[in-house]
């Protein structure tokens, strides 16, 4: 039975995570009374008494109840930014080289951002390939559905009589600095991260990232681009699609209820978009968080999860 403590059980992430966990047989959640669950040294014991915490919370709480876990066999999985980029941390993205291999030994894993995750998926390959140099200025696009802003955000889209603004796709992190930026460029090998345009439409979950390429950024075909893919993602919670649309669209919805992450390429020669969809709740969050458990623990990788 692997004993499991959730600081932050509260908020979006915590909670799928913590309905996820409830169902299984081999998990025992520790759970802390409502009155307890900001206290410090209730915290700190039940961080302490787990043998892995989920931490789901803002950076400096993460990195606060990150120095509580005392317990050297505790594995902490901070699904904050705190630790995406910090030295002594794994990053969990298990399918990058040599991640799968270090998470069984990793006592302190950051799960990615969501927009992270489809760039670094899409992205790191080619770099990795020589298709993209390192100095590349890339730029990327991201849809969202609205449940990757947490509480404040699905409630400002659901409450009755909302401002008629939000009936329309929304772009923001309109200075370049959004927060997921360093791990994007670091996690994909380039030197500088992309031009980056997230954007929250009005629909609940489900993400699309694309990665436009022209001949001046991609030293390769649409062909070579394929085949880079198709042998980083043959198969598992990461697979290469190819020529998967609907009719000629494609939904960022589509990949919404699932753990899952499909890879796609798309144009013609010198005009190239690369695209990644799943849910931004789970392969952008609480799944990927599970999926690090599961690899960390020695279990199937999607024991738990959606694929289908």
């Amino acid at each position: 039975m692997i004993r499991v403590f959730i600081d932050g059980s509260a908020g979006t992430t915590g909670l799928r995570i913590a309905d996820r966990l409830a169902a299984r047989e081999d998990i025992a959640l520790i759970r802390l009374p409502e009155e307890k669950r900001k206290d410090a040294q209730a915290r700190r014991e039940a961080l302490n008494a787990a043998d892995v915490c989920f931490l789901c919370l803002p950076d400096d709480a993460a990195r606060e109840a990150a120095a509580m876990v005392e317990d050297p066999d505790t594995v902490v999985i901070d699904t904050s930014t705190a630790h995406r980029v910090a030295e002594g941390w794994c990053y969990g993205l298990p399918e990058l080289p040599g991640i799968r291999e270090r998470l069984p030994r990793a006592k302190r894993i950051a799960n990615p951002g969501c927009h992270a995750t489809g760039f670094v998926v899409l992205a790191a390959p080619l770099a990795a390939a020589g298709l993209i140099a390192a100095d590349a200025r890339l730029s990327c696009f991201s849809l969202t559905g609205y449940s990757g802003g947490g509480k404040k955000m699905i409630a400002q889209y659901e409450e009755a009589g909302r401002d008629t603004l939000l009936d329309a796709p929304r772009t923001y992190g309109l200075t370049q600095g959004h927060k997921h930026l360093p791990e994007m460029a670091k996690w994909s090998g380039l030197r500088y991260p992309p031009v980056f345009s997230p954007i929250v439409a009005p629909y609940y979950a489900g993400m699309e990232v694309v990665l436009p390429l022209t001949p001046d950024l991609c030293g390769g075909s649409l062909a070579d681009v394929e085949a880079v893919y198709a042998a980083a993602y043959p198969g598992g919670l990461i697979h290469f699609d190819r020529g998967a649309d609907e009719g000629g669209f494609l939904s960022a919805g589509a990949y919404a209820g699932r753990d899952d992450l499909s890879v796609s390429v798309y144009g013609q020669e010198g005009r190239i978009t690369c695209v990644a969809r799943f849910d931004n709740l789970g392969k952008g969050a609480s799944g990927a968080a599970i999926q690090n458990m599961n690899i960390a623990f020695g279990l199937d990788e999607s024991t738990g999860l959606v694929t289908a």
